[in-house]
């Protein structure tokens, strides 16, 4: 649940951006949580022919939200699967490797330097709130070796982050997601899901985790984590004999690849702060609506975090931090060229390639 202020602190943190296909708009608000766990990442050239954005919820702790805002754009470019053209297995890859970063001396050191609390015995590390520009350079190198050290045995943090992220690249969209934020299309303005909300009680996830060895108790998992795919969360992938993606919690994700198209308005990002309150269709009709009357895609998102804000914490819903990001496609979009481009495809088990109408709840 977390521990409530006694008034909710508004003040955002927003930012806008574009680039000759893309236009971007960001905010993030702290709320009534005492701390602001939530880190976002927007590069609209993340190379020449390349734009990233990525929503980060933490939980436990902000460190792994800082971590992965700072870093995961970075392992999408230097996978080799990247330069091969094949950005959905990159974006996998580097979702794995936020928590194969985290171990070890370095990674702790690392974590130390997000952050300025350390408590030597759990790993639990809190810092300031995170710059969302403070990780703009690529080209750092990716010298992750094992080092020896007072901190060479530090199994990663036990607090965690969602991730969700949206990659295009031309007319493709690629998005991945673990956790519960949501990425969301307009489609000639009907909201269509583009990732899938990992909450324990999803059949598939149930069966991972009790196959894993953990449990589910009120809707958690090991009555703790109220999702069921993480990045961090190390407590929950000890087990020695099972592959990543099949620990209690992973940070594997649902991979989805759409190919664009003129009648696509724009791709909303948000953490589940945003989702406790509205739908998909009633965020999209809303954004929809305000675009009508102002045109800085920042200012949607300001509006959107007033709207969901809770006048009291008396419920929890609109108590959450808020991150959003609003990206709108330039039109028209162009095909990709003959045979530049991989065939759509998804690599979740259970989410189509092809866009699925959301129902408003």
């Amino acid at each position: 649940m977390g521990i409530y202020l006694s008034s909710p602190k508004t003040d955002k943190s927003s930012e806008d951006g574009e680039n000759n296909k893309v236009r971007y708009g960001l905010s993030s608000m702290q709320g009534w949580r005492a701390t602001m766990e939530d880190a976002h990442a927007a590069f609209p050239n993340l190379d020449v022919a390349t734009s990233f954005f990525g929503v980060y919820d933490g939980h436990g702790g902000k460190v792994v939200a800082k971590f992965c805002a700072k870093f995961l754009h970075q392992q999408v470019l230097k996978n080799e699967a990247y330069a091969a053209g094949d950005i959905g297995s990159s974006v996998q890859r580097a979702f794995f490797r936020m928590d194969e970063m985290m171990r070890g001396q370095k990674g702790w050191r690392e974590l130390a330097v997000l952050g300025d609390k350390i408590n030597k015995f759990t790993g639990m590390i809190e810092g300031l709130i995170w710059s969302p520009r403070g990780g703009d350079r690529h080209d750092q190198p990716d010298d992750w070796r094992f080092e020896e050290g007072p901190h060479s045995d530090f199994s990663g943090p036990t607090s965690g982050c969602t991730a969700c992220v949206a990659v295009i690249r031309n007319n493709q969209l690629i998005v991945a997601n673990a956790g519960d934020s949501r990425c969301v299309i307009s489609r000639k303005g009907q909201a269509y899901n583009l990732s899938r909300d990992h909450k324990p009680d999803l059949e598939a996830e149930k069966e991972r985790i009790l196959k894993a060895g953990g449990f589910i108790h009120a809707g958690r998992v090991n009555g703790s984590l109220n999702l069921s795919r993480a990045i961090g969360d190390m407590e929950f992938k000890q087990n020695k004999f099972l592959p990543a993606e099949k620990q209690i919690v992973t940070a594997n994700p649902d991979i989805n690849t759409v190919e664009l198209c003129d009648d696509d308005d724009f791709v909303v990002l948000a953490c589940d702060g945003i989702w406790d309150c509205m739908s998909s269709q009633q965020l999209v009709d809303f954004v929809h609506e305000q675009l009508q009357s102002e045109n800085k895609l920042s200012a949607v998102c300001e509006r959107v975090l007033d709207r969901c804000l809770a006048p009291s914490t008396a419920n929890g819903e609109g108590c959450d931090n808020m991150t959003m990001i609003i990206v709108q496609f330039k039109k028209p979009i162009q095909p990709s060229s003959s045979g530049s481009e991989q065939s759509t495809q998804s690599r979740s088990t259970d989410t189509d390639s092809k866009p699925e109408e959301i129902e408003s709840n």
